[in-house]
């Protein structure tokens, strides 16, 4: 005989009742059908009896609402000549309910087992409502008394089932049954035929123990999702239902917080070695999850994330506890006379604490009871003072292909380590199927998040982007994800997701991403007011995984923010040189923040734009080699300006021309001064090692001061047109030589330098066209013929392209 059952959901509304009856009225065979009460029926049950304990007369109009509710769904279901008999079934149980409710309400008075009684009468009468519904429809159906079969002991609230009267009282019950039963759920009695109920959620194990007794070929469960989720759907939108699990790997997810099955279920099932198939009731034609002992195992280490809130962890120690016998077996003892659930244990082999957690609900018994044990103890400072710590969560990685598997607890704590995640407590059984652990509730949806991804659960790893500057490079850089979007997708399972943009005016945050098609239009009407402070402080409140924050701009004070991002394990990328080009103190402490947190600090476009300048340099120096000497044209639009410039043109005119195509700043001084390769030589010097400030640089300016220091752009111009004699005279003495002129940045036997060079033939800046840079690096491996790094070293597409790399290096960690 098969076993089905419909939960809360499944029968709240008569337009459910109906696919309810459709479902079974498909299965054409003989089964036992199990329903929990009418949706949230137990729930104002509940409010009912707790109002009439506190002498609330509101407690009659959640009676009055319970009544209409089962009278509505009963019209709007059976026929008219039918429905004065099921009107007339409910009404007798509603009736007996308002005495006992009334009686609770004159002596102030709630005890667990008439509470016991009032929560069934949900189930009695969805029982009797979908009973009358079926043979109404033609269905022969009758209804059971789960009291006359499944037996329990007096505790009342969630009952321990004596299995071994129950399975003789279920087979007695349905021996040689035809047709269709249904079963209210939830309900058990005593032996004394008093009512007992198995627990909230246990029409579930009332199922099981129906099933387990029948020896059921198999258990339905029809619910409202498609089977038990990889995570919770509600924190980790890329979850999905699992085809198969195993008994032991379900029992580890109910356990931790997967609502889709109430834990005790299982374990009668297992025993009879039952496959239990849980079903959505709104998508029939859904595969659900098959929960059995022959589940094959999904190609992945981890079946499945689980999180439990609300949680407060209790923290004994001291050294009085060392080599001392009993202090846990006390402690547990406290925690159960106090009728105190202990959910996550966790001591120190040093035996110096002992760490457990609770639901918080239970803090101020359970503080009360500790203290009470302990009270000599804590008067004599054997032990210190109990810590106590709530608003915590424990998220649980399940899967039985753990075992023995290395490396999954490390990269666990690798993942949460790198998005930010403290870890209160570890907890990991013998068996390798569960590793729990304790962290604040804040950070609950980042972590679900960021472990499922990492454990390829989800089909894509989700990066969220703060950006600031979407001027050129920046709005390059957009138009570049945009135009990947699919590519990423498809080729590396990478959504690279925009949340937060802002230029000087504007910020605007999208935590599901700003839709790019429109992002111009979209942030000038709907962005606010650009404040950085607020900017920070609203990436940092966002808390999400994978956050990466770009900076695109050339500001000191945007830049000045790095180490208060990095701090929050948020992932820094930017072209921008000034953070790189601080003191020495400074440029260490962002890279060992960014260490400490977890955290990167990438800024490739320093240096060369898009080309791999930094990382190649990062792989000679990882890789044991040693820089011996640098040699580098750094600077595009000095290189530009040089290479167009010859005897028939002027040098002001060619000044100009790079100043109108963007090669330079608006005001070209901050190039034609050299400062900005300084920079860029500095951040190459630092990175092979070595200590060094930008004022231990030697800077050749072959710019008079008279222009350098005019008092305006224009007056710039006039002065640099009044000096061209000199720049001719530059010219010449490179021509008379047959060499030409570069600009060129140096690092050799610890002293660098930039300055104006006469480049020879046969050198490899020689032919250096465009606004190409170029490096070079001599080192222990390569004394002879340098490593050459060669290409264009300015531009907003390759800078973007730059900047989209680091992204990608990100998203690989």
């Amino acid at each position: 005989m098969l076993v089905i059952k419909f939960g809360g959901t499944s029968v709240a509304s008569a337009k459910n009742i109906s696919t309810v009856k459709d479902i079974i009225q498909g299965k054409d065979k003989d089964l036992v059908t199990v329903v929990s009460a009418l949706g949230g029926i137990t729930n104002q049950l509940e409010d009912c009896s707790m109002l009439a304990s506190q002498g609330e007369e509101e407690y009659l109009k959640v009676l009055t609402h319970i009544e209409q509710k089962h009278i509505n769904t009963t019209k709007e279901l059976i026929s008219v000549k039918s429905q004065g008999k099921t009107l007339s079934k409910i009404k007798i149980l509603l009736n007996e309910l308002e005495d006992i409710c009334r009686g609770v309400f004159l002596v102030r008075e709630l005890s667990p087992k008439t509470k016991d009684r009032i929560l069934g009468f949900g189930e009695l009468m969805s029982a009797t409502l979908i009973t009358d519904f079926l043979n109404d429809q033609g269905l022969k159906s009758n209804m059971a008394d789960p009291k006359a079969f499944i037996k329990t002991d007096n505790h009342y609230g969630r009952a321990n089932v004596d299995f071994d009267a129950t399975s003789k009282a279920v087979r007695a019950y349905f021996k040689d049954s035809k047709n269709i039963w249904i079963c209210p759920g939830f309900i058990a009695s005593n032996h004394d035929n008093e009512t007992t109920t198995l627990g909230r959620g246990g029409s579930d194990y009332t199922a099981a123990i129906i099933a387990s007794g029948l020896e059921s070929e198999k258990l339905e469960i029809w619910t409202d999702v498609s089977g038990m989720m990889t995570a919770d759907p509600r924190w980790v939108k890329a979850a999905y239902a699992i085809e198969e699990i195993s008994y032991e790997e379900a029992m580890e997810l109910s356990h931790f917080g997967a609502k889709v099955i109430y834990p005790p279920t299982i374990q009668p099932a297992l025993e009879a070695n039952i496959p239990i198939h849980i079903k959505n009731t709104f998508k029939e034609d859904d595969e659900g999850t098959v929960i059995s002992n022959k589940a094959r195992g999904n190609g992945k280490l981890i079946k499945g994330l689980s999180c439990v809130q609300n949680i407060a962890l209790f923290n004994l120690s001291g050294s009085g506890m060392v080599g001392i016998p009993n202090f846990s077996h006390r402690l547990f003892r406290a925690l159960s006379a106090a009728e105190v659930n202990v959910i996550l244990i966790t001591q120190a082999s040093s035996e110096h604490s002992i760490c457990v957690g609770i639901d918080a609900e239970d803090s101020e018994a359970s503080k009360g009871a500790i203290e009470h044990e302990f009270e000599y103890e804590l008067a004599t400072h054997k032990i210190d003072p109990l810590e106590i710590e709530k608003n915590l969560a424990i998220v649980a990685l399940v899967g039985s292909n753990m075992k023995e598997q290395v490396g999954v607890s490390g990269r666990m704590f690798s993942v949460l380590g790198q998005n930010g995640v403290n870890i209160k407590a570890i907890a990991q059984g013998s068996s390798e199927k569960n590793i729990s652990i304790v962290i604040r509730e804040s950070e609950v949806k980042k972590a679900l998040n960021s472990l499922h991804e990492s454990f390829f659960l989800s089909e894509r790893k989700v990066l969220n982007i703060f950006m600031i500057g979407v001027g050129n490079v920046g709005g390059t850089l957009i138009e570049q994800l945009n135009k990947q979007k699919s590519y990423l997708a498809r080729h590396h399972h990478v959504e690279a997701r925009i949340v937060a943009m802002a230029n000087s005016k504007k910020m605007l945050f999208e935590e599901k991403g700003v839709d790019l098609k429109d992002w111009k239009n979209t942030l000038s009407t709907r962005g606010s007011t650009m404040d950085l402070g607020k900017f920070i402080q609203q990436m940092v409140h966002h808390n999400l995984r994978n956050s990466i924050f770009i900076d695109n701009t050339a500001n000191e004070e945007v830049a000045s923010t790095y180490e208060q991002v990095l701090a929050k394990s948020i992932s820094v990328v930017t072209p921008n040189k000034i953070a790189c080009t601080q003191s020495m103190k400074k440029y260490r402490s962002l890279k060992n923040t960014a260490l400490l947190y977890r955290s990167q600090f990438l800024f490739e476009t320093n240096v060369g734009a898009g080309l791999p300048v930094i990382n190649t340099l990062n792989d000679l120096v990882k890789s044991g080699d040693e820089i011996l000497k640098i040699e580098a044209v750094l600077s595009g639009s000095l290189n530009f300006i040089f290479n167009h410039f010859n005897a028939s043109t002027k040098f002001v005119d060619i000044v100009k021309q790079a100043q109108v195509e963007g090669y330079t700043e608006p005001d070209p001084r901050i190039d034609l001064s050299g400062v900005d390769v300084m920079r860029k030589i500095l951040i190459l010097v630092r990175e092979s090692g070595i200590d060094m400030e930008l004022e231990d640089i030697t800077s050749q300016q072959f710019i008079p001061d008279v222009c350098m220091n005019a008092p305006s752009i224009d007056t710039f111009f006039t002065t640099l047109a009044e000096k061209e004699e000199v720049f001719q005279q530059m010219l010449k003495e490179a021509n008379d030589q047959n060499k030409k002129l570069k600009y060129v940045a140096t690092f050799n036997k610890g002293k660098a330098e930039t300055g104006l060079k006469r480049i020879s033939p046969g050198h490899p800046f020689y032919d250096l066209q465009g606004k190409d840079n170029i490096v070079l690096f001599t080192t222990k491996r390569y004394p002879e013929q340098p490593l050459v790094i060669k290409g264009a070293g300015a531009g907003a597409e390759v800078t973007a392209m730059g900047i989209f790399a680091d992204i990608m290096r990100i998203s690989n960690e």
